[in-house]
C-alpha cells in the first residue's frame, strides 16, 4: 500500500469546526439533540436531579414512590431519562448484603406510613407488611383489644374506613381454636362425601309457603307489658318457670310416624334439625344429624344430648369465646357453660312472657301428643305443634314433599284488626360486654333504649346462625311475629341470676331480608343432603359438620349405631369443664 502524506490527511478532514459521524437531523433543534416528547406531558423541572428509579433509593422504595414514577412513565416519552441514568451505584448495592441475626427494636416502617412500635403494653410484632393501618395498643385483652373491640389509631392508613376485612390481618398472633367433633368417628363408618360450603352456598330450590296438616297443643296470650321498656330501678328479674317442653326426635314423634304411614311424603324432620341444615354454611361450631333411610322415606334425626338442643353464644364472632383448652380460666364464660345457660334462659323466657289463664287461651284441633298428665308432675308448656308440608319436587314426573314439625310459642291480638296472631319467642343473652369472646358488644343497660339497632347488627354478626336458624324456624311454623328477648346477668360474674331488658318484635321475612338470608338456599341444601342419601341403599347415615372447617361429611354407619350408647361426648365435655 502506497504511503498516504500528511497533506493528504489533513486534506480528508471535514471542512467544518467539529469531527465525528455526521449529524443527524431527525432527533435535533438547530443541531441540538432533544428527547421525544408528547403534547401531554407536564411541564416540571429542566433537570431533577433528585429523581429515584422506582425501587426506590435503597431498592425497597414505598408504594407511593412507586405509584408516581409508574404513572409518569406511561406518558410517551417520560421515561426516556433514565437511559441517561448511571446504574453503577444499584448495581454494586445489589452485590452487597449484610449478615445480621440482630432485629431492630425502634422503629419498622411497613407500606403506606404505618408505624408498629415495639414496647410494653403494645402488639409488637410484624403485622400486615401490606397497608400500615396504624397503631395497635394491647390495652386489656388478648389480641390488642380494649374493651374487647379492636380500636384503630385515627391516623392509621386505611383504618375501616372502607370496610373489606383482610384475611388474618388482625388473627395472626391468635391460636388455632382446635375443637372436638360432636360426635366420635368409629373406625366402621364409611365416608360417602365430602361437601364443601362453598358448594352448598350455590345451591338454590324455590318452594312454596307450605300447608297445614294438622296442629296439635295450646297456646297461651303473649303478655304485652314486656314489650314496654324496663324502669332502671324496677327491672324484671328472669323467673324460673317449670314447665314441661318436649324436643321429640323426629323418628320418635308418633303424629311423624302415622303422616309416614299414609305415605304423605318423602322426608321427615324436626324444624330444630331442618334449621340447622338449612343454615349450615353459617354454622362454625360442629354438630351432626343422623339420617335414617327406609324404603323411599328419609327421616332426619338427631341424637340425645346433641348440640342441636344447645342454643350457641356467640358462634359467628371473629374472636369467639374460649374453651378451657384454649387457655380460657373463666368458666362461666366458655362455650358450653354458655350453652347452657342460653338454653336455660330460653326456657324460662318463653314460659315468664305467657298470660297463663285457662279461660283464655287459643286451643289446637288436638291436645299436645307428647304430654302424659299421670306421668308429669308440672303442668305443659304453652306450645303448639303444628305439622307441616313442603314441596320440594324438581318436576312433576317425580313428586318429592317434605313434612316438618314446627313450633309455636304463644298468641296476641292484633292491635288493628283484633285478629289472633301466632308468635315464635326466643331470647338473646348478654353474659359480660367486657369479657373475651363478646364480641365488641354493647353495653345493653345503656345502649338498648338508644341504640337498638347496634345492639341488633352486633348480634346478627357475632349470632348469625343462631339468629338464622330461629328465622328459619319462624317462617317454616308460618308465624306472624317473631319476639326476641334482651336477657342479661344481674352480675356479670355469675350467671345464675338474670334480668329482662326488653322485648323486640319482627316480621320473620323481614328479619330474613336483614340477614340476607335466602330461604332457596336452605331448601337447595335440604333436597341436596336428601337426595344423597336416596340415590343409595337403605340403612343409617351420619351428617357430621367438621369440627374446624368448613366441610360437611357425609357417613355410612352400622344399623345399630346410637341405639346402645348415647356418645354422650358433649355430656363429658361439659362434666370436665365444670369441674
Amino acid at each position: 500500500m502506497a504511503p498516504i502524506s500528511l497533506s493528504d490527511i489533513v486534506s480528508a478532514l471535514p471542512s467544518e469546526d467539529s469531527w465525528g459521524p455526521p449529524v443527524s437531523t431527525e432527533t435535533t433543534l438547530n443541531g441540538v439533540p432533544y428527547a421525544p416528547f408528547s403534547k401531554g406531558d407536564k411541564l416540571g423541572r429542566m433537570a431533577d436531579w433528585t429523581a429515584e428509579g422506582k425501587d426506590g433509593r435503597d431498592g425497597r422504595g414505598g408504594r407511593q414512590q412507586y405509584s408516581r414514577n409508574y404513572r409518569d412513565q406511561q406518558v410517551y416519552g417520560a421515561g426516556t431519562s433514565s437511559l441517561f441514568a448511571v446504574d453503577t451505584l444499584a448495581q454494586d448495592e445489589s452485590t452487597f448484603s449484610v449478615v445480621s441475626n440482630t432485629r431492630d427494636s425502634a422503629k419498622t416502617r411497613f407500606g403506606r406510613g404505618g408505624t408498629f412500635t415495639r414496647g410494653r403494653g403494645q402488639r409488637g410484632g410484624r403485622g400486615d407488611a401490606r397497608g400500615g393501618r396504624g397503631q395497635f395498643q394491647r390495652v386489656g385483652g388478648r389480641g390488642g383489644q380494649q374493651g374487647y373491640g379492636n380500636q384503630y389509631d385515627s391516623r392509621g392508613g386505611r383504618g375501616g374506613a372502607r370496610g373489606g376485612r383482610r384475611f388474618g390481618w388482625k388473627d395472626y398472633d391468635k391460636p388455632q381454636r382446635n375443637r372436638d367433633a360432636s360426635v366420635n368417628i368409629k373406625p366402621d363408618w364409611k365416608l360417602l362425601e365430602e361437601i364443601d360450603f362453598n358448594r352448598l352456598a350455590k345451591l338454590n330450590l324455590d318452594t312454596d309457603d307450605g300447608e297445614d296438616i294438622d296442629s296439635y297443643g295450646f297456646l297461651y296470650y303473649y303478655d304485652r307489658s314486656f314489650d314496654k321498656q324496663p324502669v332502671k330501678s324496677a327491672e324484671r328479674r328472669l323467673n324460673v318457670v317449670d314447665r314441661a317442653a318436649y324436643n321429640v326426635t323426629t323418628s320418635s314423634d308418633p303424629i311423624i310416624q302415622e303422616l309416614a304411614e299414609k305415605d304423605e311424603a318423602t322426608i321427615f324432620a324436626t324444624d330444630s334439625i331442618l334449621s340447622m341444615l338449612m343454615c349450615s354454611p353459617r354454622s362454625v361450631y360442629p354438630w351432626d344429624i343422623v339420617i335414617v333411610r327406609q324404603g323411599n322415606k328419609v327421616y332426619l334425626d338427631k341424637r340425645d344430648n346433641a348440640t342441636l338442643d344447645m342454643v350457641t353464644v356467640n358462634e359467628n364472632a371473629a374472636d369467639a369465646p374460649m374453651d378451657a383448652s384454649d387457655g380460657s380460666k373463666d368458666a362461666i364464660n366458655q362455650p358450653s357453660a354458655l350453652a347452657e345457660e342460653a338454653t336455660y334462659i330460653n326456657h324460662n323466657f318463653a314460659n315468664q312472657v305467657m298470660v297463663e289463664s285457662e279461660t283464655a287461651k287459643v286451643e289446637m284441633t288436638h291436645d299436645n301428643p307428647f304430654y302424659n298428665p299421670t306421668e308429669e308432675t308440672e303442668p305443659p308448656a304453652s306450645k303448639a305443634y303444628k305439622y307441616r308440608r313442603f314441596d320440594l319436587s324438581l318436576n312433576d314426573e317425580d313428586p318429592v314433599h317434605l313434612i316438618v314439625r314446627t313450633e309455636l310459642d304463644a298468641v296476641q291480638k292484633n292491635a288493628i284488626s283484633g285478629e289472633d296472631q301466632f308468635l315464635t319467642i326466643k331470647a338473646l343473652n348478654e353474659f359480660d360486654h367486657k369479657a373475651q369472646g363478646s364480641g365488641g358488644a354493647l353495653d345493653w343497660r345503656t345502649k338498648l333504649a338508644g341504640q337498638r339497632g347496634a345492639v341488633v347488627a352486633t348480634e346478627m354478626k357475632n349470632n348469625s346462625c343462631k339468629l338464622a336458624r330461629w328465622t328459619v324456624q319462624s317462617i317454616m311454623a308460618n308465624a306472624d311475629v317473631m319476639k326476641l328477648g334482651f336477657v342479661s346477668r344481674a352480675n356479670p360474674k355469675t350467671n345464675d341470676r338474670h334480668v329482662i331488658l326488653g322485648v323486640v318484635g319482627w316480621k320473620p321475612r323481614d328479619f330474613a331480608s336483614q340477614m340476607n338470608l335466602s330461604l332457596s338456599n336452605g331448601w337447595g341444601i335440604v333436597r341436596t343432603i336428601a337426595d344423597m342419601c336416596l340415590q343409595r341403599e337403605e340403612g343409617k347415615y351420619v351428617l357430621v359438620k367438621d369440627p374446624n372447617k368448613q366441610i360437611l361429611r357425609l357417613y355410612e354407619v352400622p344399623a345399630g349405631s346410637f341405639e346402645d350408647d348415647g356418645d354422650g361426648d358433649i355430656v363429658e365435655e361439659v362434666e370436665v369443664e365444670d369441674d
